[in-house]
């Protein structure tokens, strides 16, 4: 009887482990778990209330998830022994956060339906909600995804883009997920509602391009403003505004960029770069166009997979088989042979 219960077991994980998933879709918890999108939507309204910019950071995760190896939670994996994950990467150590919010997310899906959905999928549930709780567009999401077995720091060092990235590096990013210049103008849109460090523009306003001067693009009240937030050798910590309206996702963020408010150094090249320029143009006088622009670009997004072997995750921060339980279940087994 142990003997048998251990081969059923190691069945059923190795089913778990190196399924091949499906087509994504929408719908695709319909009839394993109805309640999925409810739930995950719930659990963000819960901690906007607590903190209205976590659920901006949550937003964030998908882009940092996705870029890396397709959308498949492995940003959310925490480091090992034995593995280097994607947490203290370079553009996401110190800046990327809300991670526990992604931890009550999933405690509430395993309560309803255990081991059903996959933290890959929460991620895009999540960031879709961020946007509608926030004032944006609400869009169906496709689901269906498997956790990864694995994350790795130098890829994301390798992939994403840094604060100071100007629009032809962007461009060029994007073209390599088969993202378009509309997508990455689009995309960018995300800065409408949270908050960036000083860290990030420091540079910008006292040695732009190693020139000891300030960005020239930046408006000089909006500057004066700047630097008194973020004082040469000051607190690389604090926060500023990513637009004018930090809580709302809205246009604001490219009228900013038209006026020369914009508060990194990836955002304003959008403007003063040729290539991008009208996009950001046109999205600061149509809002309903950038709305759909951003939704689509977010489906897009997420259709980024890597193909690799995955798993659905029980916990969000390590992979199945490192859980304690796994190992109590083999010992048990062991015992009644």
């Amino acid at each position: 009887m142990g003997y048998t219960l251990l081969f059923f077991f190691i069945l059923l994980q190795s089913l778990n482990l190196f399924a091949i998933s499906t087509t994504l879709m929408p719908n695709f918890y319909s009839h394993t778990c109805p309640k999925a999108e409810f739930i995950v939507k719930e659990v963000m309204k819960k901690a906007m209330k607590r903190e209205t910019r976590s659920i901006a950071s949550v937003m964030r995760l998908q882009f940092h998830d996705c870029f890396v190896n397709g959308c498949d939670a492995s940003l959310l994996l925490d480091d090992t022994p034995n593995m280097l994950g994607e947490k203290l990467a370079l553009s996401n150590i110190d800046s990327l956060r809300s991670y526990e919010v992604v931890d009550d997310v999933k405690e509430a899906l395993e309560k309803a339906c255990p081991g059903v959905v996959s933290c890959a999928d929460l991620l895009i549930i999540a960031a879709r909600d961020a946007v509608v709780l926030s004032g944006g567009p609400y869009w169906k999401v496709k689901l269906g995804r498997l956790d990864s077995l694995t994350a790795s720091q130098e890829d994301s060092n390798q992939i994403m883009p840094s604060p100071r990235s100007n629009a032809t590096y962007l461009i060029d990013l994007f073209s390599r997920f088969n993202l378009s210049v509309q997508d990455l103008v689009a995309l960018s849109g995300s800065h409408s509602i949270g908050k960036g460090r000083c860290f990030s523009i420091v540079f910008r306003l006292y040695n732009q391009s190693g020139s000891g001067r300030p960005d020239p693009a930046i408006e000089p009240s909006f500057r004066e403003k700047l630097d008194k937030l973020c004082p040469l050798g000051g607190d690389g910590n604090v926060t500023g505004d990513l637009d004018a309206t930090p809580e709302l996702f809205d246009n604001q963020y490219f009228k900013d960029l038209v006026n020369g408010r914009g508060f990194l150094n990836s955002d304003e090249t959008l403007f003063t770069n040729s290539i991008t320029r009208e996009y950001v143009k046109e999205y600061s006088v149509d809002q309903e166009r950038f709305f759909k622009d951003f939704a689509e670009g977010m489906v897009k997004m997420g259709d980024l997979q890597s193909g690799r072997p995955g798993e659905i995750r029980r916990d969000c921060r390590v992979v199945n088989s490192h859980r304690p339980r796994v190992e109590v279940l083999f010992e048990t087994s062991n015992k009644k042979g």
